[in-house]
């Protein structure tokens, strides 16, 4: 496996920049940068405070767009047309920096509960649309499978599979943190193959942690040798909550990755 190992931080889009400078000293190849809080790629000065970090170091960028009170699956039009602008907005802004832009899928509100056929119907129309603005611009937009939570779509990889197949500039995150908490790791392994961008991070199983490698129950021996096996992507990315648990998780994975 020849993949670039990136970190990625949600839990620091409020702080100052000066943090990612962190991520090179660790000794990551790259930085996920999610576009959000002093992030927003969109915004002109957080956009030069991106690529002014990028220029002075070696760290190469993916994106994972910004997801709060967004959803790509909501009856409420006005609300799915932001959503879609956000991601597509997003997209433009990413790629002169990468070529893989992590989305998240929508969930089924309670008005969606009404009609479950057309919240689906609604994430696979964004996805085409998010689609065709990726292919504009070079990138690969990666929907990621969700958490435990039953309202969220693509939460198992036949779903995930199931709306991502076909669409022209669409493809797959794998994010086995997430898949922990659903209890399919392993079916998730079974399609790495497939997979176009990977998160790595840990957890008990239940919620969505975001802890260090090795302080949750995800098996990484055993799931860190399927991935280095099978996974025929270019990057992984850890993410994590400091430098601190970074760190941490970088030894495990040189150790399991292997």
């Amino acid at each position: 496996m020849n993949a670039k190992l990136f970190f990625s931080s949600s839990a620091k889009v409020w702080e100052d920049i000066a943090w990612v400078y962190g991520i090179e000293e660790t000794g990551f190849d790259g930085w996920e940068i999610v576009s959000d809080g002093n992030y927003r790629l969109e915004n002109p000065d957080s956009f030069r405070n991106v690529q002014d970090v990028l220029s002075t170091t070696r760290l190469l960028a993916s994106v994972h767009a910004p997801y709060g009170d967004l959803n790509l699956a909501t009856l409420n039009d006005p609300i799915w047309r932001e959503s879609v602008r956000q991601i597509k907005t997003c997209i433009r802004h990413a790629a002169p920096l990468t070529d893989r832009v992590t989305v998240h899928p929508g969930y089924i509100s309670p008005v969606g509960k009404m009609m479950p056929e057309k919240v689906w119907a609604l994430q696979k129309e964004a996805l085409r649309e998010i689609g065709k603005c990726a292919c504009e611009h070079g990138v690969l937009a990666c929907l990621e499978n969700m958490i435990s939570y039953k309202e969220f779509l693509c939460r198992f990889p036949e779903e995930l599979i199931g709306m991502t197949e076909g669409i022209d500039g669409i493809g797959m995150t794998f994010d086995f943190g997430h898949a922990n908490t659903v209890g399919k790791v392993g079916e998730f392994l079974r399609y790495v193959d497939r997979a176009d961008h990977i998160h790595i991070h840990d957890n008990h199983g239940v919620t969505d942690e975001h802890l260090a490698l090795g302080d949750g129950t995800i098996d990484w021996k055993s799931t860190g040798r399927a991935i280095a096996s099978g996974y025929k992507g270019k990057r992984i990315v850890i993410e994590g909550r400091s430098i601190e648990e970074a760190k941490k998780s970088l030894a495990v994975y040189r150790r399991e990755f292997a």
